[in-house]
């Protein structure tokens, strides 16, 4: 199963570690590069994008604000929520006072990314999407 982990962090927790430190959290996201995850770091800007009545409104800032600003992103493969957890656990938002909020992806759209057992999104009689069940597909 894929996961999307956001990271959430401050620039100024990350710059109290010494530089041992942040190479050692930094070769955490290097290991999960090489087994082929996507890892990536934000900008510092957000636009929310809303359509509502049609015509697009672009508001400066992002959608949610919180404690810690999101900084990053990487979409991971595990079996299951378990191995998801011990994959980021050492990752620098995790360990330098920020955290990392998992949330399973149930479906995708480039076969390059789908695991082939992705669930897709059921629909219930009244024609809703209901969510998959998180286990599914691992």
């Amino acid at each position: 199963m894929k996961y999307l982990c956001l990271a959430y962090g401050l620039e100024r927790d990350w710059l109290r570690l010494t530089m041992a430190e942040q190479e050692s959290l930094l070769a955490e996201d290097d290991l999960l590069r090489e087994r082929g995850d996507l890892v990536a770091t934000l900008g510092g800007t957000a636009t929310t994008v809303r359509a509502w009545a049609g015509e697009p409104l672009a508001i400066e800032g992002p959608l949610s604000v919180t404690p810690l600003p999101l900084v990053g992103f990487s979409v991971i493969e595990a079996a299951n929520l378990e191995e998801a957890i011990r994959l980021v656990q050492g990752t620098p938002c995790a360990r330098a006072r920020g955290a990392i909020e998992l949330r399973p992806i149930l479906t995708m759209n480039l076969p390059a990314w789908s695991s082939g057992e992705s669930p897709r999104p059921r629909q219930d009689a009244a024609g809703a999407e209901e969510p998959a069940s998180p286990s599914a597909g691992a």
